[in-house]
């Protein structure tokens, strides 16, 4: 069986489908049915076969993935209807009837909310309950019957509890996996930088002609970068660090000025810094050099000089780090984009489009976050984090 037409499965067409079985097997009982009931019964029967048939047709056809979410919801009214006709019109009604109610709750336990069990029970036991009034079976019967829907609702609320419950499981490993898969292929191209500063200081190195003092500060800036490619790969255990509140960090105080200087030193392009050294941010060390490198290539690549790196306290509490260029800024249809995973705001070939999406999520993880607002000229990124308080002296 196709995807487009499987039954089992969480999503509206899924849980549409399974109730157009249900309908499809009342057709067949009702068929079933006019083989051994007497005459007086077969009217009712042909037009439960009939509508059963029907219903179960829609709603195995029906596009529900164009609907909304809750649209298959629409179809516990064609049940109720149904099963109030068949416990009024037919012989035994009562009877033959409850295991279908039973099934609807079981179904909207397995795919809607608690609340949506509640909100059908009262609609249930008046679908239920007014017919077998109406033809005065009795008040054992009666009685039997509005004791029903509580023990259904019951099972149908248990389930959408244990249904909810193991939904949002599934989901905390989705997005630990997410995180995962993220954080790998984000590492894996931010070390595409570094490697190619190392790979033109050997190149350069293997000239043999350069004076003491160039080779000397060739081989400091490849020992940098070589650093960092360091740093990055050991990164890729932070996998294995990801729970369901998101990426663990290691916080501390961190004074901003120092860390904008490292991550500034592993840029080839020139870049000012405008921080004032009393300024800390709480924060994981190698998570906010990360935010500042991603931030920083990213003008460095895309904008014009002079770039600059400020930073200052906001009325929130909060410090807020402006990485700053001169270029001809993000174009306004594109700024939507910018901070989604695998955006195509980058038009470079080479690019992912994860630098600013994780970016965005590392800060987030700090509880801060990361905005963009165009400058005139150029483009400002913004990240804000954590005041880290006074430094020590």
């Amino acid at each position: 069986m196709s995807e487009q037409r499987s039954v089992l499965g969480e999503n509206p067409g899924h849980a549409a489908r399974q109730m157009a079985l249900v309908f499809a097997l009342g057709t067949v009982l009702a068929a079933v049915g006019l083989l051994t009931a007497p005459d007086d019964q077969h009217v009712p029967l042909i037009a439960v076969t009939v509508l059963a048939a029907g219903v179960a047709a829609a709603a195995w056809w029906t596009p529900w993935s164009r609907l909304d979410p809750q649209a298959p919801l629409v179809l516990c009214v064609p049940v109720l209807v149904l099963l109030s006709y068949c416990t009024w019109a037919l012989t035994g009604g009562s009877i033959g009837t409850a295991p279908f109610l039973t099934m609807l709750f079981v179904w909207v336990g397995m795919h809607f909310s608690i609340a949506a069990v509640l909100a059908l029970g009262p609609v249930a036991a008046l679908a239920y309950v007014t017919p077998l009034v109406i033809d005065e079976r009795g008040p054992v019967v009666i009685g039997g019957a509005a004791l029903l829907i509580p023990a259904v609702m019951g099972v149908g609320a248990l389930i959408a509890q244990q249904v909810g419950y193991q939904r949002r499981d599934r989901d905390t490993i989705r997005r630990m996996e997410r995180w995962r898969a993220a954080l790998t292929a984000t590492l894996a191209h931010d070390v595409r930088s570094p490697l190619t500063s190392v790979q033109f200081a050997l190149e350069t190195l293997d000239d043999g002609d350069l004076p003491p003092e160039q080779r000397h500060e060739i081989i400091s800036m490849a020992l940098r970068q070589s650093s960092r490619i360091r740093r990055l790969a050991a990164n890729l255990l932070d996998a294995e660090r990801v729970d369901s509140q998101g990426l663990q960090l290691d916080l501390r105080q961190v004074r901003l000025s120092t860390a904008v200087d490292e991550a500034v030193g592993y840029l080839t392009a020139p870049v000012s810094v405008a921080v004032d050294p009393g300024l800390t941010v709480l924060a994981d060390p190698q998570r906010l050099e990360q935010i500042l490198v991603n931030l920083a290539a990213n003008a460095v690549r895309h904008g014009s000089p002079p770039i600059v790196i400020s930073a200052g306290r906001e009325e929130s509490g909060m410090v807020a780090v402006h990485i700053r260029d001169h270029g001809p800024g993000v174009p306004e249809e594109k700024r939507d984009q910018l901070f989604s995973r695998f955006s195509n705001a980058d038009t470079n070939p080479d690019s992912v489009g994860l630098g600013l999406w994780i970016t965005r999520e590392l800060a987030r993880a700090h509880g801060g976050d990361t905005r963009y607002t165009p400058a005139d000229p150029g483009a400002c990124f913004t990240v804000v984090l954590p005041d880290g308080g006074p430094v020590p002296e």
